[in-house]
């Protein structure tokens, strides 16, 4: 099943079209969503034709930051039982874990990964739709939205040393300087907000710590984390596989000497959570490939290397293979918005 998002993630969304010049209900049509579905702030609906709707909103209003003027409607409280928890949590680094681990609960496209090196910390953010989708008004809308929840748990002024975005500079940055400062840089290999590392211990001001064993209680009661503990094992199989894939690398043996399991018993595990190492290198080269090829600071060919190919034509091949269409043709149906007819990507565990 391709990824979904709450509707209360576009929650503003029909009044900025409107006064933007713009009929929502028109638009929302040809992305084959239903304005009604806006009314019900908890019903999910596919996140790929979400993403379309703020690249052909910010396209027809001729505002570019489109993205950013929809987070500036949007509260804590859109994030559902998980604003009531994030409120209690004692600090900053507190808050980011438990977005990281319940971030399904709202957004099953979005993913969020806190970096740490030494004094310097990064929240990165990705989003990974399993079809062709355009993603620079949605990441928009994922980074604004990540600075205000900041703000409104650790300081109504705090500031990212610096805001990296994956997307082209755009015509006009200001806006964007605006809301993250001076330190806003375009065309990076990744989108998120970087920080002194210290902030991490920044405390939640409105954290009431004698409440936290029950607003804890009380999200376990309404949501559950992502994965259980299988599946939480192939995702550690598939991020080691993620980290040779570059180096050439991605083999059972070498990917089980860094699990700390023997080739055997990496096989044997995978087998009986009914997958093999080819399906796991498979789905892992396809996320991967979902999440470099809308960049255009890659080439085709700097991507073939990050997926672990020889050459971009065994690159080629295994694209045609696993999504029917070519790197290109996925990369332009990225930009453009458009859909072509693509296999989903699978995640571990999922059936096939």
């Amino acid at each position: 099943m391709l990824p979904r998002i709450r509707t209360n993630t576009l929650t503003g969304y029909a009044e900025l079209a409107r006064s933007s010049g713009l009929d929502p209900a028109v638009l929302m049509a040809q992305v084959g969503l239903d304005l009604a579905d806006l009314d019900e702030p908890d019903r999910w609906i596919p996140a790929a034709p979400a993403a379309r709707l703020l690249e052909l909103s910010a396209q027809q209003s001729g505002c570019p930051d489109f993205g950013l003027r929809l987070a500036d409607v949007r509260r804590l409280g859109t994030l559902g039982p998980l604003s009531v928890v994030l409120r209690d949590e004692p600090d900053l680094r507190s808050a980011v874990d438990l977005l990281e681990t319940y971030e399904h609960t709202y957004n099953e496209a979005l993913h969020l990964r806190l970096q740490e090196d030494g004094e310097h910390a990064t929240i990165e953010v990705w989003l990974e739709f399993g079809e062709p989708a355009p993603r620079d008004q949605a990441l928009d809308l994922v980074m604004a939205t990540l600075l205000g929840i900041v703000r409104t748990l650790v300081r109504s002024d705090w500031e990212p040393r610096s805001a990296a975005f994956a997307r082209p500079p755009p015509p006009e940055p200001e806006p964007w300087r605006r809301r993250f400062g001076p330190g806003v840089v375009f065309a990076r290999q990744h989108t998120g907000l970087a920080f002194h590392a210290r902030e991490l211990g920044a405390r939640v001001q409105t954290a009431d710590t004698s409440l936290r064993p029950y607003t804890q209680q009380f999200l376990r009661t309404v949501v559950a984390p992502q994965a259980p503990a299988a599946t939480t094992r192939l995702t550690d199989v598939a991020e080691v596989v993620e980290l040779l894939l570059p180096l050439g690398r991605q083999s059972v043996t070498h990917t089980s000497r860094l699990l700390g399991l023997p080739p055997r018993g990496l096989q044997r595990y995978l087998a009986e959570q009914h997958e093999t190492f080819s399906s796991i290198l498979s789905t892992t080269r396809a996320r991967m490939a979902e999440r470099y090829l809308p960049n255009e600071r890659y080439s085709l060919t700097e991507v073939s290397q990050l997926l672990g190919f020889s050459a971009p034509s065994a690159f080629s091949r295994w694209f045609h293979r696993q999504f029917g269409t070519s790197p290109t043709e996925w990369r332009r149906a990225a930009r453009d918005g458009s859909r072509p007819d693509a296999a989903p990507v699978r995640e571990p565990g999922s059936p096939p």
